[in-house]
């Protein structure tokens, strides 16, 4: 059976007058999925690291749709830019209706940022917990859907909560990603038992496997590993397209049948099944990402780390 597209599926929705706030749409996953939002009518603000790739994705976006599109550059692993694009982004809407947690960094040459925290760990899960705290009122005003990008890097690593930031170990970088991976469906959990009053549900996606700038530091090994993962000579079929990878993200934001929907792991425009015999290595997710007392101990373990360090984040 084909596997759905990104822009088919948004095709069925209209948008306009919605606010969708996209983490790192300059390539990959994050520009399909932002591009096939803006043929909704939506106006999609995107964040960039690099601002020419982005300028060209945001081009794409302007011919594919009628909503204001908005560029922005954006470092999540500095909480003063964080705080810096909420404010840009609050003085330019008065609400936002979905916020999609795209942006993300794996193998990096730089392993920790200026606090000490590893890399992976402030870009993939602090920066993106405090921005949901600065949108959280323009979140509110209408009820908004979280969607945050998962991977199957997750399996195999639950999250250390006595050490989340990688202060006291030596930092190892496919473990420390993982964890990061099992942070964000964890504040998807955490984060709809908090906020589902406002209005807010958050669901983890998982996309599936595709070529990406996340792999620019991959070794050519690691890449072969990775191909083949499931034993076989040729491209393994957990593999896709960026249309096909981008889909359940999209569907995630958009699908009528979450409507005040959170706290689930989502993988081929549905719900993902639990590891276990059966399912492929890089198909389904963990309980470990989703159990609700993990969840609770990190988003405080989060908030403990963010006021030792005298981190600013907005109150809930």
């Amino acid at each position: 059976m084909p596997k759905r597209q990104a822009r088919d599926i948004a095709s069925d929705h209209d948008l306009t007058g919605k606010t969708v706030v996209l983490t790192g749409g300059s390539s990959g996953l994050g520009a399909e999925t932002a591009k096939s939002l803006a043929a909704t009518g939506a106006n999609v603000i995107v964040t960039a690291r690099n601002m020419k790739a982005g300028q060209d994705t945001l081009a794409e976006m302007a011919a594919l749709g009628c909503g204001g599109h908005l560029l922005f550059p954006l470092d999540l692993s500095s909480a003063e830019d964080v705080h810096r694009f909420a404010d840009v982004v609050l003085d330019q809407v008065d609400s936002v209706d979905i916020l999609i947690a795209n942006a993300g960094v794996s193998e990096t040459q730089q392993l920790r940022d200026a606090n000490g925290f590893d890399l992976r760990f402030s870009t993939n899960h602090l920066g993106h917990f405090l921005l949901a705290h600065a949108l959280l009122d323009a979140m509110s005003r209408n009820g908004s859907r979280i969607v945050m990008l998962g991977s199957s890097g997750h399996k195999g690593r639950p999250v250390t909560l006595d050490d989340l930031a990688w202060e006291r170990r030596e930092i190892d970088s496919r473990v420390a990603y993982g964890e990061s991976k099992s942070l964000n469906s964890l504040f998807a959990v955490e984060a709809t038992r908090r906020w589902h009053d406002r209005g807010i549900f958050a669901n983890c996606v998982l996309p599936g496997s595709v070529i990406t700038g996340l792999m620019r530091n991959h070794s050519e090994e690691r890449l072969k590993e990775m191909y083949r993962i499931g034993g076989g000579d040729g491209p393994d079929s957990a593999w896709g397209t960026l249309g096909e990878s981008a889909s359940t993200c999209v569907w995630a934001a958009l699908a009528p049948e979450l409507d005040r929907v959170g706290a689930l792991v989502l993988e081929d425009c549905g719900p993902c099944r639990v590891s276990g015999p059966g399912v492929h290595p890089w198909r389904g997710y963990e309980l470990h990402s989703t159990d609700s007392e993990t969840a609770r101990r990190a988003w405080d373990a989060t908030l403990a780390l963010v006021e030792s360090h005298a981190i600013p984040i907005r109150s809930e």
